[in-house]
């Protein structure tokens, strides 16, 4: 078995994949608004579920270097959906980034190298 040196929690994996999606779908929900309104204001209670979300992603990432770069939404600034959306871009690359660095193949396989 061609093991990775790199490893994470089996709860960091799974966490990772049911966050992974709903990320992805509230990226191209902001991604697609700021097409047609990037200077609109974001409502505060899209704001409360964005980091909602953000936090549990924050859960996976909190080992990893990129967690530095990556903050949560000011709901006091009211920012506009171009910014919201530069936040989301940054989330995405931080998660394929780790799956990129803990799954992979183990010559049988593709799975998650875990501790």
């Amino acid at each position: 078995m061609a093991k990775k040196e790199a490893t994470t929690t089996a709860t960091k994996a799974s966490t990772h994949d049911v966050m992974t999606p709903l990320l992805a779908a509230m990226y191209e929900e902001f991604k697609e608004l700021s097409k047609k309104k990037p200077e609109s204001a974001v409502s505060k209670s899209k704001l409360f579920i964005a980091n909602r979300l953000l936090e549990k992603i924050r859960e996976v990432l909190a080992d990893e270097e990129s967690i530095q770069f990556l903050d949560l939404l000011n709901e006091d600034d009211v920012p506009q959906v171009s910014d919201v959306t530069l936040i989301f871009s940054q989330y995405v690359a931080a998660m394929q980034a780790f799956k990129g660095k803990y799954h992979g193949w183990d010559g049988s396989t593709h799975r998650w190298f875990t501790k």
